[in-house]
């Protein structure tokens, strides 16, 4: 287990093939990049992360730790997570990339809403911080930390005591600047944040 990977991973040895919704993740992820909410820190530590939702499977696609310097991701740049265990911190994973920190907190949300079949984590200090003020998006307690177990099941909590599924957004409260957003399509979740973002732009 690493700094940046919370998790104990199984990772099998299997080549990524594009999948149904790989080039809408590219193209997402590349407007992010744009903003300034994916991409790598002034230390060379990549953040945010996107995943999409294997058809109708608990399994998932997600960005591989290590690749937010990479403009354009190829299939080999994501990791397909097959099985996970939010009680034993353990996941397993196909490909040759290790799955992102963020891959439980994913995985706690396509599991508490069957509709979801994209998420987005993304990071923009200013526009987490008005959020947080906003009473109406929900938000992770503080004092649990991202990529974590905890995380995993206070998502889930958010499910089933909050409004998040109509929303579609909420702040992780103690993850500066982190923000997850989640949607049928990967392009339903950019327009939720882009909504938001355009919002904050306003005040």
């Amino acid at each position: 287990m690493s700094e940046t990977v919370k998790f104990s991973c199984e990772q099998l040895p299997a080549k990524i093939a594009s999948f149904a919704g790989f080039r809408e993740l590219n193209r997402c992820r590349r407007e992010l990049i744009r903003l300034g909410m994916v991409g790598v820190d002034a230390n060379g530590v990549g953040f945010g992360n996107l995943s999409v939702r294997d058809g109708t499977t608990s399994r998932f696609y997600i960005t591989g730790s290590g690749t937010g310097g990479i403009a354009n991701l190829t299939p080999a740049d994501l990791s397909r997570v097959m099985a996970f265990d939010f009680g034993r911190n353990w996941l397993r994973c196909e490909g040759a990339r290790i799955a992102s920190s963020e891959s439980l907190t994913h995985a706690a949300v396509y599991q508490s809403d069957r509709n979801a079949c994209a998420v987005i984590h993304c990071h923009h200090l200013k526009l987490w911080e008005a959020l947080l003020h906003n009473h109406e998006v929900p938000a992770t307690p503080r004092g649990i930390a991202y990529g974590t177990p905890e995380l995993a099941c206070a998502v889930q909590r958010l499910f089933q005591t909050t409004g998040v599924k109509d929303r579609k957004i909420f702040v992780m409260r103690a993850h500066e600047a982190g923000l997850i957003i989640f949607g049928k399509t990967m392009a339903e979740a950019l327009a939720v944040l882009l909504q938001h973002f355009t919002i904050f732009q306003g005040t």
